[in-house]
C-alpha cells in the first residue's frame, strides 16, 4: 500500500474490524493551555492629544477604565497613514516589505508599493487559526487593493483569504457612518436598518462583534479568539448621534491654538510628557517646503462665523469618537459580564496621528474638496446644526489636526514628526500583568503587536507557511514592558520612517527628520535639509541639533538609507495627487467605451465602474410599463454627489445631483403610457466651469423624442469615496435624491437592463480625480 500519510501509526488491513486506527495526524492543532483571548481595538485618524487618557478633552470612558487597570503607552507610533500601518499590525513586518508603502489608491510598481501582501508575509489570522484560535475581523479593512473591492473582483487579499473566519464591515478608506458600503464575509451587503431606525455604523460593529464571540463561546467556548475590531471612527466623515455632540456643545470655543496651551499642561500633569516639554509651532515647514493644503490658519484671524464653524466641527469630531468608546463598552463589559475580560489582552490604540485631509477650511461634504469645488461659508453656516448628521459629510479643518496633535509637528501623513506617528495605546490584561493604571514610555512601533501577541500565547511564526519561506519579523515585543519600570529603557533599538516623500529614521533615542512635505512634487530629495533631535530628552522634537550633532545626524541618515534598501523603501515618491492617479495598473477589466448593467445585482463600486467623471456620455434603458410602474432605474453615488434615472408619479425623471447643492438639477418627461420604451438620458459636456466642474447639455429621452433639455454642471471627480456604487432597479445606501427614498426598487413593469456609452471624445481632470482618490488616507 502506498504510503499517503508516513505519520500514521495505527494499522490498516483488509477489514476494518482487524484494523487498529489513529487519529493523531489528522487532529487540529490546540491553543496553548491558558492562552489569552486578544482584542485590537484600532481607530482611525487620531493624535495623541486627542484622548482622556492622554489629558484630552474627548471623553473616552471605556478607554479610561482600561487605563486605569492596565498601562498607557505614551511612546507608540504608527506609519502615519492608514494602509500602511495596518499591513504592518497584520503581519508584523514593516510597511514596505508588505509593499503596502502608501495607501492602496496609490499604489505603483515598485517592489514595496505593489499592494499586494507577499506569500512570505503570513498574516496573524493565518498563524492563529492554524494554533486553535477562532479569528474575526470587524470594521474597517482598507488592505484590499481598489480594483478588487468588486462582487467579481479577485478575492485573494480579502480578509477570509488572510487567516479570518468571519468579516464584516468595509474594505475601503472610509464610509458613510449612516449609509455604510457593507461587506460580510466574501459578499456585499446593505446595512440591516436605518438612520431614521436608530442606524449608526459604530453600533452595528459592535453588535457583529458581540454576535461573533456569543456564537463562538457557545459552541467552543474553551477555543481561545483574536478579534480586531476597526470602527470608522475617527475618519471622515465625522457622523454621531446628535446626544453625543450636543455634550460637547461650546467645548472648543477657545480655538485650537488655546488647545493646545491647555492640553500640553494636562499631559505634562498625567506624566505622559516630561516636564518642561516644549510646543512646536503651527506650520513649522518653511514655505518653499510646505504644502499650502496643510496650512492652519491662525484662530485670531478667523471670522467670528468661521470660530463657530470651526468649533462646532470639533464637537462634532468629539461626539463621534465618544460614541464609538461607547460601542467598544459593551463589548468589554459583556467580556466582563462572562468571565472572558480577566483573560483578554485588549489593545486599543489609533493607526496614524489626526487627519489634515479636512483642508484650511475643513467641509461639510467633503467632497467638494476633492472635486476642487470650494466650500462656501454662508452654506456651511446653514449646516451647522446638521453637522454629524446624515444630511452632511464632513471634516475638521487642519487646525484641528495640528491641536489634537500636539505637542508635536504636523499630523497624519508626515512620517517624519511624531505628530504623525505618535498615536494612543493602552493595554489591558488582568491575568498576564500585575501593573495597574501606570505608564510606560518604552519606544515601540505598530510593527510590533504582532511579535507581542505571538510572544504573549507562546508560539512563534514558523520559518515557512504553507511552502513558502517567510520573511523573518521586523518587530520587538513588548511584552516586557508590562511588568517593566515605567522609565525602562526599550528593546527596540531602530525604526525607520518612510510616506509619500516624507522620512526620518529613530535609534537609539535620537530621530534624524528630512525636511519635506508629502504630496508637494517638490522631489529633489538629495537637497533635503535634515533635522536631528535627542528624542529622550526632547519628546516633542522642537530642538533641532543638527548643528551641533554633525556626526550623529549622518549616522542617521546613513542607518535611514540602510533600513530604506534593506525594506524596500526605494524610490521615495512625492508626486502630486495627478501623478500618482496617473500611474498604470494592471486591471481585471479594461475600461471600455460601451458597458451594459443588468437589474437584479448588488451595487458595482466606483472604482470599476463605468467612468463618467468630466465625460460626455449617454445612458439608455429597455424597459416594459405596466400601469403604475415606478422606482429606481439606474442610480450611482449618493445625496453629496451622484445622478439617477427613475419613474415616479407615471413620469421619467433624471436627478444630477451636483455637491449635493441645492436644488437637485432635475429634467422630467411628460406621462408615460404603458408598453414598452426606451428611456435614457444624453450629457453633452461642453466646457469646464468656474472651478473645473464639467458644463453643457442634458438631454432626457423618451423612445425617439426629446422631452426635456438644458443646462447642467457635473463633477470631474468621484461621486463618492465611501461605497454607494452604481445600481441598476433600485438605488443602495444613502438615495441620490431627496425625491425618493431608499431602496426605490422598480416594480410595475420589466426592466431589461441599462447601457452606457462613453466613446464621445473625452475630457478627464486627473488632478481632481486624484484628489478624491487620495482622501482614502
Amino acid at each position: 500500500m502506498p504510503e499517503f500519510n508516513s505519520d500514521f501509526a495505527g494499522e490498516i488491513t483488509l477489514d476494518v474490524r482487524d484494523s487498529v486506527p489513529d487519529w493523531s495526524p489528522y487532529e487540529l492543532t490546540s491553543a496553548p493551555d491558558g492562552a489569552p483571548n486578544i482584542l485590537v481595538v484600532l481607530y482611525d485618524d487620531t493624535g495623541l492629544a486627542s484622548w482622556s487618557p492622554y489629558g484630552g478633552r474627548i471623553s473616552m470612558p471605556t478607554m479610561d477604565r482600561l487605563a486605569r487597570g492596565g498601562l498607557t503607552y505614551t511612546q507608540w507610533h504608527t506609519t502615519a497613514l492608514c494602509s500602511p500601518t495596518r499591513s504592518t499590525m497584520l503581519t508584523g513586518r514593516n510597511h514596505h516589505v508588505n509593499r503596502a508603502g502608501v495607501i492602496m489608491e496609490g499604489t505603483n510598481g515598485f517592489p514595496g508599493f505593489a499592494g499586494r501582501l507577499p506569500a512570505e508575509c503570513a498574516t496573524i489570522g493565518q498563524i492563529l487559526q492554524q494554533n486553535g484560535y477562532s479569528t474575526f475581523w470587524v470594521g474597517k479593512n482598507h488592505n484590499v487593493p481598489e480594483e478588487d473591492i468588486a462582487p467579481g473582483g479577485n478575492r485573494s487579499m480579502w480578509p477570509l483569504q488572510l487567516g479570518f473566519d468571519r468579516f464584516y464591515g468595509f474594505l475601503g478608506g472610509e464610509t458613510n457612518n449612516w449609509y455604510p458600503d457593507l461587506v460580510e464575509d466574501n459578499h456585499f451587503i446593505e446595512a440591516p436598518a436605518t438612520p431614521e431606525e436608530g442606524y449608526h455604523l459604530s453600533k452595528d460593529l459592535a453588535d457583529q462583534a458581540l454576535k461573533m464571540i456569543r456564537n463562538q463561546q457557545a459552541s467552543n467556548p474553551s477555543k481561545p479568539w483574536y478579534m480586531w475590531f476597526c470602527p470608522g471612527a475617527n475618519h471622515a466623515p465625522h457622523h454621531a448621534p446628535e446626544e453625543y455632540i450636543e455634550k460637547y456643545r461650546g467645548a472648543f470655543d477657545d480655538g485650537y491654538d488655546a488647545y493646545r496651551e491647555w492640553v500640553l499642561a494636562r499631559m505634562i500633569d498625567k506624566g505622559i510628557l516630561p516636564e518642561g516639554t516644549a510646543l512646536t509651532p503651527f506650520n513649522p515647514l518653511p514655505e518653499e517646503a510646505a504644502n499650502p493644503a496643510d496650512h492652519v490658519r491662525p484662530w485670531e484671524e478667523l471670522s467670528a462665523d468661521e470660530r463657530r464653524l470651526f468649533a462646532r466641527f470639533a464637537e462634532v469630531f468629539a461626539g463621534f469618537s465618544e460614541y464609538t468608546d461607547a460601542q467598544v463598552g459593551r463589548i468589554i463589559d459583556y467580556l466582563e459580564e462572562t468571565g472572558q475580560l480577566d483573560n483578554t489582552l485588549v489593545f486599543y490604540c489609533a493607526d496614524n496621528g489626526a487627519s489634515g485631509e479636512g483642508s484650511p477650511d475643513g467641509s461639510v461634504n467633503e467632497n467638494k474638496f476633492f472635486n476642487g469645488y470650494p466650500d462656501d461659508l454662508a452654506e456651511n453656516l446653514t449646516m451647522i446644526d446638521r453637522l454629524g448628521s446624515a444630511d452632511t459629510y464632513n471634516h475638521y479643518p487642519t487646525g484641528w489636526a495640528a491641536a489634537f496633535s500636539t505637542p508635536f509637528q504636523m499630523f497624519k501623513r508626515y512620517s517624519q514628526y511624531a505628530g504623525g506617528t505618535c498615536d494612543p495605546m493602552v493595554i489591558h490584561w488582568p491575568a498576564g500583568f500585575r501593573a495597574k493604571g501606570e505608564l510606560r514610555h518604552q519606544y515601540h512601533h505598530s510593527v510590533d503587536i504582532v511579535s507581542t501577541v505571538l510572544d504573549v500565547i507562546g508560539i512563534e511564526m514558523p520559518e515557512t507557511f504553507r511552502g513558502v519561506a517567510q520573511h523573518p519579523l521586523d518587530g520587538v515585543s513588548m511584552k516586557y514592558s508590562f511588568d517593566a519600570e515605567p522609565d525602562g529603557s526599550t528593546r527596540k533599538s531602530v525604526q525607520y520612517y518612510s510616506m509619500l516623500g516624507t522620512r526620518g529614521i529613530w535609534k537609539d533615542g535620537w530621530k534624524a527628520a528630512a525636511v519635506h512635505a508629502p504630496l508637494s512634487g517638490k522631489g529633489h530629495f538629495e537637497d533635503d535639509v535634515w533635522e536631528l533631535y535627542h528624542v529622550a530628552e526632547d519628546r516633542s522634537e522642537s530642538n533641532d541639533l543638527a548643528g551641533s550633532h554633525p556626526e550623529k545626524l549622518q549616522e542617521l541618515i546613513a542607518a535611514w538609507f540602510q533600513q530604506a534598501e534593506a525594506n524596500f523603501a526605494l524610490p521615495l515618491d512625492d508626486r502630486s495627487a495627478r501623478e500618482i492617479l496617473g500611474v498604470a495598473r494592471p486591471q481585471a477589466e479594461a475600461p471600455r467605451e460601451r458597458y451594459v448593467y443588468y437589474p437584479g445585482t448588488d451595487a458595482v463600486p466606483e472604482s470599476v465602474a463605468v467612468n463618467l467623471r468630466g465625460r460626455s456620455y449617454k445612458i439608455v434603458a429597455d424597459v416594459v410599463l405596466d400601469e403604475g410602474a415606478q422606482g429606481v432605474i439606474f442610480a450611482h453615488g449618493s445625496r453629496f454627489g451622484g445622478h439617477t434615472l427613475f419613474i415616479k408619479d407615471d413620469r421619467l425623471t433624471y436627478v444630477y445631483n451636483f455637491l449635493g447643492i441645492p436644488p437637485e438639477q432635475t429634467f422630467t418627461s411628460e406621462r408615460l403610457t404603458p408598453g414598452p420604451h426606451t428611456v435614457g438620458v444624453d450629457f453633452v459636456r461642453e466646457g469646464a466651469g468656474e472651478h473645473g466642474e464639467s458644463v453643457g447639455t442634458a438631454t432626457l429621452y423618451v423612445d425617439d423624442r426629446a422631452v426635456a433639455s438644458g443646462p447642467m454642471r457635473a463633477q470631474v471627480g468621484k461621486f463618492t469615496l465611501c461605497g454607494d456604487g452604481l445600481c441598476v432597479g433600485w438605488d443602495s445606501a444613502d438615495p441620490v435624491s431627496r425625491q425618493y427614498g431608499n431602496p426605490f426598487p422598480f416594480t410595475g413593469g420589466k426592466l431589461l437592463g441599462v447601457g452606457i456609452d462613453v466613446s464621445t471624445e473625452q475630457y478627464r481632470d486627473l488632478e481632481l480625480e486624484a484628489a478624491a482618490m487620495l482622501s482614502r488616507e
